[in-house]
């Protein structure tokens, strides 16, 4: 009976130790590997994980591979942890789904997983991955132009784009006319190449940067066609590029704009003025009561603003483009419809069609009763 107590003290410690390893010692490691758990775990969770962590260990620490390119993996919204784990298990991204699982739930970063698009590598350890789930921000932006645009609307939608570029250094940078391209060589700014689209743009781009991706869209639709068709309208690129910018303007409907680009070049050919209300508007600028850089309607006074920009005063085109024209613009002044009209004005249904006219008796004739 006496050799048994020193066998009873003897299992006892053991068992003591034992308790103290998993409640003490095993956590405490785990803590310093992989940092503090979640607050939220129960004392035996904070156990079975910091057990399991040490027990996967290298899976977590060491990369899928020490060499692979960028990829692209997305989260779709609803997925759950599991999901997410055993589909970059199977993309390669983690050696082990269960253990990358583990280190979630131990970290508390399996409740804030983001979805979207991210960029990762297999370089890149199971730990770092967990990490880079929680910010979906997008290294690239979706920038919007639209048609008819003029440089300062264009401006002041960056601020809610998610690119760092201020107003004030977009226009800075789109006064001035990138090199390097032929069709700039009379412009004086950017207004009116800055091409319509949908772009797709690293978020650290520069005001430069992002000025130049819009022009060099426009060259690339300046295609000899189209060069062409403004030589046939007796137009360089810069004045088409200007008449396009109204056409743009008084245009509603797209299928109207070859008859409106008519109406202008017919009027220019006579040496006749515009009397384009657009280029009133861009004259005037800022309209702060209508909160839109195109006043409308605009007054008899405002028709007299002086402005070399104002075609109800001066001959000719305006100096330079209003706006940003779209491709079926441009296209509408190199192939005109080849009419005898001078005159158009609304019709009085409010669907933004016109009624065109040869002579201003009847012009007058078209006006709303």
């Amino acid at each position: 009976m006496r050799k048994l107590i020193p066998f009873a003290i003897i299992l006892f410690l053991i068992l003591c130790l034992s308790l103290a390893l998993f409640v003490f010692i095993l956590p405490s490691q785990a803590t310093r590997i992989y940092g503090r758990p979640a607050a939220w775990l129960t004392l035996p969770q904070h156990i079975q994980y910091s057990v399991q962590l040490l027990w996967y260990d290298g899976l977590l620490t060491r990369p899928a591979s020490e060499t692979g390119a960028e990829q692209k993996f997305t989260i779709e919204l609803g997925e759950s942890v599991n999901e997410v784990a055993g589909h970059l298990q199977d993309a390669g991204l983690v050696r082990d789904a269960e253990a990358f699982r583990a280190y979630l739930i131990y970290s508390g970063l399996d409740t804030s997983i983001q979805a979207g698009e991210y960029k990762l590598s297999q370089t890149m350890s199971a730990i770092d991955i967990a990490h880079e789930l929680q910010d979906a921000t997008s290294e690239e932006v979706s920038f919007v132009i639209l048609s008819g645009w003029r440089m300062e609307e264009i401006a002041a939608s960056l601020p809610t784009s998610g690119l760092s570029i201020t107003p004030e250094d977009f226009l800075n940078a789109a006064k001035i006319p990138p090199a390097g391209f032929d069709f700039l060589s009379d412009a004086n700014s950017t207004e009116g190449f800055l091409f319509p689209d949908s772009y797709i743009v690293p978020r650290n781009a520069s005001a430069t940067e992002l000025v130049n991706a819009f022009v060099r869209n426009f060259g690339l639709r300046l295609l000899p066609d189209l060069r062409n068709g403004f030589e046939a309208q007796s137009l360089n690129v810069y004045q088409a590029v200007t008449l396009a910018s109204i056409v743009e303007r008084e245009a509603v409907q797209n299928e109207e704009k070859p008859l409106i680009a008519s109406v202008y070049l017919n009027r220019l050919k006579i040496g006749m003025k515009l009397d384009a209300d657009p280029t009133v508007q861009y004259a005037y600028g800022y309209d702060f009561d209508g909160r839109t850089w195109w006043k409308n309607p605009l007054s008899l006074n405002d028709l007299q603003f002086d402005s070399a920009y104002n075609t109800y005063l001066y001959t000719g085109l305006p100096p330079a483009p209003i706006s940003n024209p779209s491709l079926k613009s441009l296209q509408a002044v190199a192939f005109p419809a080849e009419t005898s009209y001078y005159f158009f004005r609304a019709k009085c249904d409010g669907l933004g069609y016109h009624d065109f006219s040869e002579t201003f008796e009847e012009h007058l004739g078209n006006g709303c009763q």
